[in-house]
């Protein structure tokens, strides 16, 4: 007997005939004797419909009143598939994440789990009834608020919830059936990778990847919770994320990942003098604005060039931050693109290769695609492009490291 934690995300609960689909497959694993907590996403769509409407409103609109909206898409989620557990004689029930509870901090929108508590959870699990989990869902304790923890954030809760109930494994339900070494919509011959690390994981997933959310795959890291993806809608093997040292072979690269969620920021004309960029990225933290790619020009004539990139749902609250600390900043001006893409290599094998960066500068040159933007870490290179070119930059790099399975 196994204790095992079930998410499915958006696609997986889309219609009562896939919420069905669902209830089947958990009462699979309870018929097996294994005990079993269920995290479920709002029904595809559902979540963006309901963003769109607080934006449409106010795209400066109030995070706590956002937070009120944009939960309620777990809640339909969790009491149908509990009825449709309980139809097909599964003792289920639903819970929210103020009722588990999930307890986070106060950042709403944005908010990182701070504790679960897992004892009632394990209790009923052992009784045999299977607890409905809201993904995406917490409470902050201060002011008793509803919070949610970022698109994706059902993710994190599963994983969450896995450490806290000590779950043999955490298993991600999605629309694809593994991890591959890219979207397969774009590179068809892209090849599903068995086993990943969680440091590759993480990295692809903080640069675009969009099969686990990055804050679940850090903290299944941090508790060496091990984490499966696999497909709803087949009976394939998924992929395993796991230790390094799980894996026989590491590949130079594993992974090229994209992403068109990111603008870039350009300050123009900053002073150059110490205590500026504390200045700018102190406002980006104070305003929960999350800043990645960073460059600054060489000064000239006491002023420099500050570049930086944002999610694009953000560069709002950035540009207006931003504004509001003109004065005590002293930029001239504010340039903002939205129609960029961040493309980025990832694999453990670079700490032992030499040339990876150079390889993805030549072939992107090849295809004549300017670089606007570089950033690497020890296992990892990215670059910012213009957004018209993600498809084009993707496929190259694919094949300029050698991971093209065989053709179809």
């Amino acid at each position: 007997m196994a204790r095992i934690v079930m998410k499915f995300g958006g696609t997986s609960v889309a219609d009562l005939d896939r919420i069905r689909n669902v209830a089947n497959r958990v009462k699979r694993e309870v018929d097996a004797g294994n005990e079993v907590a269920v995290v479920v996403s709002a029904m595809s769509g559902v979540t963006n419909q309901l963003v769109k409407w607080c934006q449409d409103l106010s795209p400066l609109h109030d995070a706590r009143e956002y937070d009120t909206v944009v939960a309620t898409g777990e809640q339909v989620t969790i009491g149908l598939l509990a009825i449709a557990l309980q139809t097909i004689g599964v003792d289920a029930r639903s819970w929210q994440g103020w009722q588990v509870p999930i307890v986070t901090d106060g950042a709403h929108g944005k908010a990182r789990v701070e504790r679960i508590e897992g004892a009632t959870l394990i209790e009923r699990m052992r009784q045999g009834q299977v607890p409905v989990i809201a993904g995406f869902q917490g409470v902050e304790p201060v002011r008793n608020r509803v919070t949610t923890l970022g698109r994706g954030g059902s993710d994190l809760s599963a994983v969450a919830v896995a450490a806290a109930v000590k779950a043999d494994r955490c298993d991600i339900y999605t629309d694809v059936d593994g991890i591959y070494t890219t979207d397969p919509r774009i590179v068809p011959r892209a090849r599903k990778l068995e086993r990943i690390s969680y440091e590759e994981m993480l990295e692809l997933a903080s640069v675009g990847a969009k099969v686990l959310q990055t804050r679940s795959v850090e903290l299944a890291m941090k508790q060496r919770v091990r984490v499966q993806v696999l497909s709803s809608f087949s009976e394939a093997p998924g992929s395993l994320v796991v230790d390094e040292d799980e894996i026989v072979e590491q590949p130079v690269v594993s992974g090229i990942a994209y992403s068109r969620d990111d603008a870039k920021v350009t300050l123009r004309r900053v002073p150059d003098r110490p205590g500026i960029a504390a200045g700018v990225f102190g406002a980006m933290s104070a305003a929960n604005v999350n800043v990645d790619m960073i460059v600054q020009n060489i000064g000239a004539d006491g002023t420099t060039d500050m570049t930086f990139t944002v999610g694009k749902a953000d560069l709002a609250r950035a540009k207006d931050t931003l504004e509001r600390a003109r004065g005590e900043l002293g930029f001239e001006a504010i340039l903002a693109d939205p129609e960029v893409a961040k493309i980025s290599v990832v694999g453990v094998g670079m700490r032992s290769h030499a040339g990876v960066a150079n390889t993805m500068f030549r072939a992107l040159s090849e295809k004549g695609i300017n670089i606007q933007v570089i950033s690497t870490s020890e296992i990892k290179v990215s670059v910012l492009i213009a957004a018209e070119y993600t498809e084009l930059a993707v496929r190259a790099l694919h094949t300029a490291y050698g991971l093209d399975g065989p053709a179809a």
